[in-house]
């Protein structure tokens, strides 16, 4: 392993599980010096914090959700960190045969895999230093 990212802070959200977890992992293990995590379940998250074991802060909530994204920014802030690297990661595929698509189904996968990416990155420049912003290989 490098240390290519020491001294370096990113942000997680679906760290919890899946990609999410094996890229916080994988920064932990290459020198990041703290990743924040986010998810909707705080089981996954306890799971993921111990797996991870060191130099990781979990935060509950939704991506979709701007006081949530705020309440995880502040967290951010409280640590007196600063972020380097988003990896906007969280994202929902749930089946359903089409006749049974609702609104209510669409709006979880729309809020979640399309706002979910975007309002992370967004969020962030409300804060003052922008570094590097990436949502699925796109710089925003």
């Amino acid at each position: 392993m490098t240390d290519r990212f020491a001294g370096k802070v990113a942000v997680i959200t679906g760290g919890a599980t899946g990609m999410g977890l094996a890229t916080a992992k994988r920064f932990v293990q290459e020198a990041m010096d703290h990743v924040f995590i986010t998810g909707r379940r705080r089981d996954a998250l306890d799971r993921a914090v111990a797996e991870i074991g060191k130099n990781v802060t979990a935060v509950q909530g939704d991506v979709a959700s701007l006081s949530d994204l705020d309440r995880l920014y502040d967290e951010v802030r409280k640590q007196n960190r600063k972020i380097d690297v988003i990896f906007a990661n969280a994202g929902i595929a749930q089946l359903a045969p089409f006749g049974s698509v609702d609104e209510k189904f669409y709006d979880l996968h729309f809020d979640a895999n399309v706002m979910g990416s975007s309002l992370p990155c967004k969020r962030r420049f409300r804060y003052k230093r922008r570094r590097v912003c990436h949502s699925h290989g796109v710089d925003c």
